[in-house]
């Protein structure tokens, strides 16, 4: 489930207020969500590869990396990609952050590097054929051997965050902002970095809160007088 980005645009500013720093714009607040969003998703590589170096050992090993591929799943991706003929390979989607793997007839070819693909293809026993094809991802471009190969190919990827938007419209008779869901964009990370993403949001403002349980109050404040404007 992803985050509200009503829920916390609305909180940072209610904290903003409280604590009388001042007022941020919603281009301010896209502009700054979006970086934070990213800041934390790259942040996830870093925490995986720190788990890899922990012993399997570890009680709450198998706990620590399931609760990290649960937060990643919403930027897993499988997507078809055509050839392209200027450079003699395939480009991946726009949005791809991560390659994963490329899938050929529905069998996951072997990714190979520069020196590797030289042996193997000078060998008449390992030459990459349409049974067993190979691939190298260099320059953003991924180059399936044989080159016959054109067609049924796809990947699997991680993409980028979306830009975050609070979008919205402005009231004709008081002109002040009205929060639009049709012209926004939530928040793609996992529900439970709510209180991390205002936090993060808040230090860019200057604010540095201490005590996690002062958001959660705020963010609860703000639920429930959405709730009430409903009703």
């Amino acid at each position: 489930m992803a985050v509200n980005v009503d829920t916390v645009y609305k909180t940072v500013l209610l904290i903003l207020n409280k604590e009388q720093r001042g007022y941020m714009t919603p281009d301010e607040f896209n502009k700054i969500g979006t970086q934070v969003q990213l800041e934390i998703y790259l942040k996830y590589f870093e925490d995986l590869n720190q788990l890899i170096r922990v012993p399997h050992t570890d009680l709450d090993y198998a706990d620590r990396v399931d609760l990290l591929d649960e937060k990643m799943a919403v930027f897993k991706r499988n997507s078809d990609i055509s050839a392209n003929y200027t450079i003699n390979g395939f480009t991946p989607p726009s949005d791809m952050q991560e390659l994963g793997s490329v899938i050929y007839n529905n069998s996951e070819m072997q990714r190979v590097q520069r020196n590797e693909f030289y042996n193997l293809y000078r060998s008449k026993l390992t030459k990459p054929s349409t049974t067993y094809p190979i691939y190298l991802y260099e320059n953003g471009y991924i180059k399936v051997f044989p080159e016959t190969i054109q067609t049924d190919v796809n990947i699997n990827y991680l993409k980028f965050p979306s830009p975050v938007i609070w979008g919205f419209t402005v009231d004709s008779s008081r002109g002040n902002y009205v929060y639009n869901s049709a012209l926004s964009t939530n928040f793609e990370l996992h529900q439970s970095e709510q209180t991390e993403l205002i936090i993060r949001i808040l230090e860019y403002a200057g604010i540095v809160i201490r005590d996690p349980q002062v958001i959660q109050i705020a963010s609860q404040k703000v639920q429930q007088d959405n709730m009430n404007e409903k009703q």
